[in-house]
């Protein structure tokens, strides 16, 4: 039996953890699948004569869990005056000692989707069943 580890930027969340391990026990070979969302690493032991790393790490990449989490970034632009139509990510904090107001703003591409990605909890098909 062989150890793979392997770091999954996007495996954020206990949601992801039983997705992951749903995902790598159906695989032929897999013996063992230890993941943790905190730490962002699966440790999987699988049997080399019937699976090779290569695959777990397909498996994992088609799944979206290989990638890097996209997070927005503040650009700088102000996002006074805009139509509401427009969507702005904003942090405002007030600071109660200086008395003083500090905000930012960024526009945010809207996707029809959340802004934060979730593997493995993609979009819910409809199924017809007038076949």
């Amino acid at each position: 039996m062989e150890r793979l580890t392997l770091t999954l930027p996007t495996m954020y969340g206990d949601h992801h953890v039983v997705e992951v391990r749903r995902i790598l026990l159906e695989m032929p070979g897999v013996e063992e699948v230890y993941a943790s969302s905190c730490f962002q690493v699966v440790e999987v032991a699988y049997d080399p004569a019937r699976l090779d790393a290569d695959a777990i790490r397909a498996r994992l990449e088609a799944n979206g869990y290989l990638q890097e989490l996209p997070v927005p970034v503040e650009s700088g632009d102000a996002a006074y005056g805009r139509n509401e139509s427009e969507h702005v990510f904003r942090h405002t904090t007030a600071y109660e000692g200086t008395q003083q107001v500090v905000s930012f703003a960024r526009d945010v591409n809207y996707t029809g989707r959340p802004l934060w990605p979730c593997p493995g909890l993609g979009v819910i098909e409809k199924v017809n069943d007038n076949g």
